[in-house]
């Protein structure tokens, strides 16, 4: 604890409400000059709007010890309940057993206890504070209890106090009935950096602190800058920095230590580096908000879905390969005892004998890179005249142009007596340029 360091008696910049500590600036005794008119002239409904941190529920106690000695309070914070719990908590508030009543029965003794402190000339006042929470049943019922009157007094002073959203909820055409109660709308401004550094000083100088110049001038003026002039800001900072400068073992805040404080309480970065972990985890197919034992199933869910995928890939080649292999001839690549037997087949001869099964079966071969009809017809039988050129044509009629021959194409050497149908359909398959680059590949 800096007490000790810095000689303070008790926590300066504390986050309860402690009405001892509340700087009354020009702003905070404007409004409460407002709730106390309002009340001591019978306006019925007001209204207290400030930011989240302004100080507003330390305004409310101030405002309730004032009329302590000088009527009957009550003091209603928990704003999530429906219409009954409401009354419930008036009462509980006021003292009241409301063991076994019902919301009939719970009316009937607030109005009586209205009654006694208008027989005692004392006023009545009710502060609901996050009335922004309230939902519609429950200020319609809040309304209503304006009701509790005599033809030329209000029994009861309510105090509507929120935040922000209650501009919103009152400004609705639902609640327009209540909103035209409201004689007066009271808001509390953000302090400007004069009231920044009165307001430095007095909760110093309250907390026991010789030296208000604790903190320097580019200090608050950094303070005022960074809080935006919210109570709760400033306490925040400047509690971070006490603390920091006792561990620093410095006698003075200066702008430097609000500075390393101010990036300590920054949560950006925080936000920025969930950002990035969340994307991170994307881009890899990982969902972080996922458990660890989910994150598994779904890694094997994905690498199950990758073999599938593969496994049917493989099949449907394999199938694609099976169905070519069947209509394709055989491809030989001619060798050189080959040569006589095919040539036997080229070259006329007034043989009677019977072919056998292997020279009815056509046979091909895969033209190389740069071959051309008068190498293939050389290195296959041997010789290149017309009778040979004239066979070739008869078995592969497809060739247009002897001289052009591409890589890969195949040309069928040996057959039966014509050229068979499933020979010609492969022969033209492999003329097709688009065949032709599938068995490149």
């Amino acid at each position: 604890m800096f007490l000790d360091y810095y000689k303070l008696t008790e926590q300066p910049f504390g986050v309860t409400p402690d009405s001892r500590f509340l700087y009354l600036g020009s702003k905070h005794r404007e409004a409460m000059a407002s709730l106390i008119y309002g009340t001591e002239t019978n306006r019925g409904f007001l209204a207290l709007i400030a930011k989240p941190g302004m100080g507003k529920t330390s305004l409310l106690y101030q405002y309730l010890a004032y009329w302590r000695d000088k009527a009957r309070t009550a003091f209603v914070f928990r704003t999530d309940c429906d219409s009954q719990d409401f009354i419930r908590h008036v009462l509980l508030d006021l003292g009241v057993n409301v063991s076994g009543m019902n919301l009939p029965a719970m009316h009937d003794t607030l109005n009586g206890l209205l009654t006694e402190e208008m027989r005692a000339g004392r006023r009545f006042v009710l502060v609901i504070d996050e009335a922004q929470n309230l939902e519609e049943k429950v200020l319609e019922s809040v309304r209503l209890l304006s009701n509790f009157e005599t033809p030329w007094l209000k029994l009861m002073q309510i105090v509507l106090a929120g935040q922000p959203q209650l501009a919103d909820r009152l400004a609705s055409p639902s609640m327009s009935q209540l909103r035209q109660r409201i004689s007066m709308v009271i808001r509390l401004e953000p302090l400007d950096y004069e009231e920044v550094n009165a307001y430095i000083n007095h909760r110093l100088w309250m907390a026991g602190c010789e030296k208000p110049a604790t903190f320097t001038v580019g200090a608050r003026r950094l303070i005022a800058e960074h809080s935006e002039g919210i109570p709760r800001n400033i306490n925040n900072l400047c509690f971070n920095a006490m603390s920091l400068g006792c561990a620093l073992r410095r006698n003075t805040i200066d702008r430097d230590i609000i500075l390393n404080v101010i990036a300590d309480l920054d949560l950006e970065p925080l936000r920025d580096q969930n950002r990035v972990t969340k994307k991170s985890a994307e881009l890899q197919g990982v969902n972080p908000r996922v458990p660890g034992s989910e994150t598994r199933r779904s890694t094997f869910g994905r690498r199950f879905a990758k073999l599938a995928l593969t496994g049917a890939l493989l099949l449907s080649l394999g199938w694609l390969t099976v169905q070519v292999n069947r209509d394709e001839p055989r491809v030989i690549a001619a060798p050189a005892t080959s040569q006589v037997s095919a040539s036997r087949n080229l070259v006329p001869t007034n043989s009677a004998a019977e072919p056998t099964a292997a020279a009815q079966a056509p046979e091909a071969i895969r033209a190389m890179p740069g071959q051309t009809l008068r190498e293939i017809s050389r290195q296959t039988f041997g010789k290149y005249d017309d009778e040979v050129l004239d066979k070739i044509r008869q078995l592969n009629p497809w060739l247009t142009d002897p001289n052009q021959i591409r890589a890969g194409q195949k040309i069928v050497i040996s057959s039966g007596t014509a050229v068979p149908n499933q020979v010609r359909r492969v022969a033209e398959r492999s003329s097709n340029p688009l065949t032709s680059e599938a068995g490149k590949q």
